[in-house]
């Protein structure tokens, strides 16, 4: 948390300014960027080496892995960006629909990647199977849990994409960024088959998979930076913003943020949840629910300070991270929000889109392979599950981006004419006790301090 606020800067509540934010992580971001291209590339030459001036058994390693490895990863990333863009088109002409298949597609799809890898009777393929099957479990189980919050979450959903059609070049950030993504990863997969012809390659591909998953983090961030400024000045100000300016200081003086924001947003979300499950448990260990609950308080008091609520304040003021969760935060604090965004599932039905796309490419990947050259169907498995998610995320950053802007721009003003009285009845209706939604679990009063 000291880190958090060390890389912070104070709040300035103008739409136009100039200043960079969270300038320390911006400086990280473009060394490891620097290092990473550097890496790359030397892993790309140790790679052209292998197959030009080493010995035969080598080049016969390297020609196997190349007409074996090579063309799944491609099509897995082909595929992956055609997925990516079919599930956001979808999402904005079927929202209401969209969100029960998104649930249950990602339940079937995972089940069935992971049933196929168990078919296989590989040790390798049946670990990674039996990963599979034990997250769509957990799947299922949550489509059964949020199905009482489905109905509220897709009038948001509807209700926050209609500004979009007003904007014909809201999605060309998208564009760029899975472009960009395509060609990185091309190089990306280049260099982690050079890393087997250099030491420890085990080490050095785990880098190189850091490295990828931050990457491509801050290339989502990026849009939805971009489409958050869009909305909100259309929210704020009934501005029709120019999405090319609002991409060129998402990539420039807000960077910083969108760098800081990919490690800890998902980081502590990730631990949230696991807080949360924790707490839906019950025993008689009072000793252990305790702890529980004690750390689901910590989880809750350091989200106020890193969510991805603060992305939309960070692209309209050009606030800090930090500074930008925390303001947030109170908005919605002080609007009685707090249990309306917290029960919100777009987020979760985002990742889902990713996860769905990641089970569908390593159904096809896993199959191919299985054909023309068995040893290698679990690597090929894991990394067409990898960068399945990781693009398939580009591109849903538009819409969970205008579900952020909805939620925060109302919380600043709620008689905007632009919104409805969706967000009001819902608070009514939770006043009144006769809103039947399940808690999200929080931590019990006798804990809390």
């Amino acid at each position: 948390m000291y880190l958090l606020i060390l890389c912070d800067q104070p709040s300035i509540a103008t739409l136009n300014s100039r200043r960079y934010t969270n300038r320390i992580s911006l400086f990280l971001f473009v060394v490891h960027m620097v290092l990473a291209f550097g890496l790359v590339c030397f892993l790309i030459f140790k790679g052209i080496q292998g197959l030009v001036v080493a010995s035969d058994t080598v080049k016969r390693k390297e020609m196997r892995i190349l007409k074996y490895f090579l063309p799944q990863v491609e099509v897995a990333s082909l595929l992956s960006i055609t997925l990516a863009l079919a599930w956001q088109k979808a999402v904005r002409v079927w929202p209401g629909f969209m969100i029960h298949f998104i649930l249950w597609s990602s339940f079937f799809m995972s089940l069935s990647a992971g049933i196929l890898l168990i078919c296989f009777q590989k040790a390798p393929t049946d670990g990674v199977g039996v990963c599979l099957i034990a997250f769509a479990i957990g799947n299922g189980l949550y489509a059964c849990w949020v199905t009482q919050r489905i109905e509220f979450s897709t009038k948001i959903l509807i209700k926050s994409l209609e500004p979009v059609p007003k904007f014909g070049d809201l999605n060309q950030p998208t564009y760029w960024m899975l472009g960009v993504g395509f060609l990185w990863m091309s190089m990306w997969i280049l260099a982690v088959i050079g890393a087997l012809n250099f030491y420890f390659p085990p080490l050095t591909i785990i880098a190189l998979v850091l490295s990828m998953a931050w990457i491509t983090e801050v290339m989502r961030n990026v849009v939805n930076l971009t489409v958050s400024r869009v909305i909100s000045l259309y929210y704020l100000r009934g501005m029709q913003a120019s999405t090319e300016f609002c991409f060129q200081r998402a990539v420039t003086r807000n960077l910083g943020s969108a760098c800081l924001g990919s490690v800890f947003v998902p980081s502590i979300e990730a631990l949230r949840i696991i807080a949360r499950g924790l707490n839906l448990l019950e025993g008689e260990d009072e000793f252990m629910f305790s702890c529980a609950h004690c750390c689901l308080g910590v989880m809750n008091s350091i989200f106020t300070y890193g969510n991805g609520w603060a992305f939309v304040q960070i692209a309209a003021y050009g606030k800090g991270f930090v500074q930008a969760s925390q303001d947030t935060w109170e908005q919605f604090k002080r609007q009685d929000m707090e249990r309306i965004v917290d029960c919100d599932i777009t987020s979760s039905i985002c990742f889902l889109t990713g996860v769905c796309s990641a089970s569908i490419c390593v159904i096809v990947v896993a199959a191919w392979t299985a054909k023309v050259h068995q040893p290698f169907t679990a690597t090929l498995s894991l990394l067409s599950l990898f960068i399945g998610y990781l693009l398939t995320r580009i591109a849903m950053a538009l819409p969970h981006a205008c579900v952020s802007c909805y939620y925060v721009c109302y919380s600043e003003n709620p008689d905007n004419r632009l919104f409805d009285n969706t967000i009001k009845e819902q608070q009514n209706l939770i006043k009144s006790g006769r809103d039947v939604v399940v808690r999200t679990p929080r931590v019990p009063h006798r804990f809390a301090t």
